[in-house]
């Protein structure tokens, strides 16, 4: 049966769909005028729950169905048909509070390509001021930072040697040092700046929600999983959800936003009938959009992890081995709030070119003083570091599938790495670069020597098969809701995130990333709700 709930019979000026990192931010800047009615959504539930606040929690996250989804993909090609798991956040704050923290904007080269496809106002020197708006910065502000926003960034708190070697070493192979990753230009190595706060965690919902969970006008439900949007003619307007056990019906007056991620989303476009119609007839959905772009496009930064055992200096896999050490790292967090405790899953960033072809930095190598078969497993037994290189434009392109009519089974996730030559070629040169730095004077004291993929594979054909032994998701996917031109036949959204062919709704998420950004996708994901909030909210003045 469904029904109204109380309190929500009354409908509400917009509704967002998703608490993660963007609809934080879009239920704090819709509801600011408390003239608007606001109701965010959220399937997850609270972050009350200590790992979601201690920064290395991810370890215990991460596959934790109180915080991630579980997803899985299909079978790969690309990865010698191996499935991996596909972290979701299941929480407010969603991937912001499982996520590594990392704060990257990408190159500025990223926004002006977006430009170039005929997306007027997504060019680089268009998008910074959204970056402005709500960063808090360290270090103060300039032309290219700012103090006092919702977003903290803030240097580590945790140094070791083994990195400090490491980006000496990318020194002497002609990758300079830098300063600041988010100037533009990211090429070089530095130390990642993050999004935490006095030694903790800083999600979106630390940010932008609890700020203003107290408007009168706002109305935020956990444990409330989407079913599908409602239409009248071809505006939407309002959805159902489930919540408690019950299917409720809620109206929209403005505006439905979809901020559920570049999975969740494009899965509840399709369940309501906006797709590709074919498809959605065999489900037993009426169309209401014929968009055959929903759910395509999808991109992700594949990581392939080479491992390095060394000797002679300090690693995590040895101290969180040592029972006295590791009593130590928790009295040091809360002493402190310093140690290893405090730490982003990557601490180094090298920002490279694999091939004089690239005009900008074509990798992005996330270094780790530790080493491990995956996240969610034990530490190996032996001192070791990791040094995981992903692909940071990939020519790959996967999809979201939905597995059929149950709004809430899972739906099919297809990132199809690795499919075409470029990928595995940039692949091989990533393997070859990580070799390079590896072999480099300022490491050979630490003895390094390669556990993962092996030494003894040379050739391309090697390497590429062992790319897909040891890639894994990064978990940046972007791109299944895409932006594009009224008259680009796979496009889902406009230029102001108003979904093609139907009225009333928008999405505001990474699904609507056209290309991939050159670096971590949690704080342009950020840009994309701030800048489309001001777009929706002047769209329904």
């Amino acid at each position: 049966m469904t029904k109204a709930a109380p309190g929500l019979d009354q409908g509400f000026d917009f509704i967002v769909v998703g608490a993660g990192t963007a609809g934080c931010l879009l239920a704090n800047r819709l509801s600011a005028n408390p003239a608007h009615r606001v109701l965010l959504l959220e399937a997850g539930g609270d972050d009350r729950y200590i790992w979601f606040h201690i920064p290395v929690g991810y370890l215990f996250l991460i596959g934790n169905p109180r915080a991630d989804w579980l997803f899985k993909t299909a079978p790969s090609a690309g990865l010698n048909n191996r499935e991996l798991l596909y972290p979701r956040g299941k929480v407010l704050g969603g991937c912001s509070a499982i996520n590594g923290m990392i704060y990257m904007r990408g190159q500025a080269a990223d926004y002006d390509r977006w430009a170039q496809l005929g997306l007027k106002g997504w060019g680089w020197d268009d998008v910074l001021p959204y970056f402005l708006r709500h960063e808090d910065h360290f270090g103060g502000s300039d032309t290219l930072h700012r103090e006092g926003g919702e977003w903290r960034v803030e240097k580590l708190r945790v140094s070791w040697d083994i990195l400090d070697r490491f980006r000496d070493a990318a020194e002497e192979m002609g990758i300079p040092k830098t300063q600041d990753f988010n100037r533009g230009d990211n090429e070089g190595s530095a130390y990642f700046e993050v999004n935490q706060k006095r030694g903790l965690r800083w999600s979106a919902a630390r940010g932008f929600l609890d700020p203003v969970k107290q408007r009168a006008n706002l109305t935020i439900l956990t444990h409330a999983e989407v079913e599908k949007l409602v239409f009248e003619g071809n505006r939407v307007a309002g959805l159902r959800f489930r919540k408690d056990g019950a299917i409720h019906e809620v109206k929209a007056r403005k505006r439905v936003v979809l901020a559920a991620g570049a999975v969740a989303s494009p899965k509840l476009l399709m369940l309501s009938g906006i797709g590709d119609a074919a498809k959605l007839a065999g489900f037993g959905i009426a169309s209401k959009a014929d968009r055959p772009g929903v759910g395509a496009n999808l991109q992700d930064h594949l990581q392939l992890r080479p491992i390095y055992k060394v000797k002679g200096v300090r690693t995590l896999n040895m101290d969180y081995a040592n029972l006295f050490k590791r009593a130590w790292m928790g009295i040091e967090f809360a002493l402190r709030r310093t140690g290893p405790l405090t730490m982003a899953p990557s601490q180094l960033g090298v920002f490279a070119k694999t091939s004089p072809r690239y005009e900008t930095a074509n990798v992005e190598f996330h270094v780790q003083p530790l080493s491990l078969d995956k996240f969610g497993e034990g530490l190996h037994p032996f001192p070791a570091f990791t040094a995981s290189v992903c692909n940071l434009r990939p020519t790959s392109r996967g999809e979201i599938r939905l597995a059929g009519p149950d709004p809430f089974a899972p739906p099919v996730i297809d990132p199809n790495y690795l499919a075409t030559d470029e990928d595995r070629e940039v692949a091989v040169e990533s393997i070859r670069l990580a070799r390079k730095i590896v072999g480099a004077k300022a490491l050979q004291s630490f003895s390094p020597e390669e556990f993962r993929p092996g030494a003894h594979l040379t050739s391309d054909g090697d390497l590429v098969k062992a790319a897909g032994d040891i890639g894994t998701t990064i978990f940046h996917p972007v791109g299944t809701a895409r932006m594009g031109r009224a008259d680009d036949r796979l496009a889902v959204v406009d230029e102001r995130l108003s979904v093609i062919g139907v009225e009333g709704l928008s999405v505001a998420d990474a699904s609507v990333m056209p290309l991939i950004t050159s670096g971590n996708t949690n704080s342009p994901t950020l840009m994309i709700a701030e800048k489309g909030a001001e777009m929706i909210l002047a769209d329904c003045a």
